[in-house]
């Protein structure tokens, strides 16, 4: 059964903001000819791996508001140089918007379940994937979207 996780996007106020960064990002490691993979380093490693590989994707909450997801493609554990045990959460760096959903603040990362888990935008309301983030985000606040 598929699982998700969930993290939040700190520092980036908006889908654009995060999607220019991961383009930022590939862009250097095309350069060094790297896999063009986006990696995020966390603390703990998630225990249930297989069910987050079984279609899992990482949402992103940006000003607390689950807004877009990426797709998970590996769960790799490693050690820091300091001895701390870590774990490169590695995603697709496509960035797909989700319909809004508010999201309290909280440390780490979180499973999220699948029926739990916002519909993609484009499979949503109809509409909405045309409309800019800022206007979803307040229609959203409206209780309209």
């Amino acid at each position: 059964m598929t699982l998700h996780l969930i993290k939040l996007c700190v520092g980036v106020d908006s889908i654009r903001e995060l999607d220019e960064w991961i383009k930022e990002r590939m862009a250097q490691k095309k350069k060094k000819k790297e896999p063009l993979e986006h990696i995020h380093t966390t603390r703990m490693m998630p225990t249930q791996k297989d069910a987050l590989l079984d279609g899992g994707s990482l949402y992103w909450v940006i000003k607390g508001v689950i807004s877009c997801r990426q797709k998970l493609i590996d769960l790799r554990p490693f050690t820091d140089k300091e001895g701390v045990k870590r774990c490169r959460i590695v995603m697709q760096p496509k960035l797909v918007p989700v319909l809004p959903k508010p999201r309290s603040a909280f440390q780490g990362w979180r499973y999220l379940k699948a029926n739990e888990a916002p519909a993609d935008l484009a499979k949503g309301a109809k509409g909405a994937a045309a409309m800019s983030e800022e206007m979803r985000r307040e229609l959203h606040e409206l209780g309209l979207l």
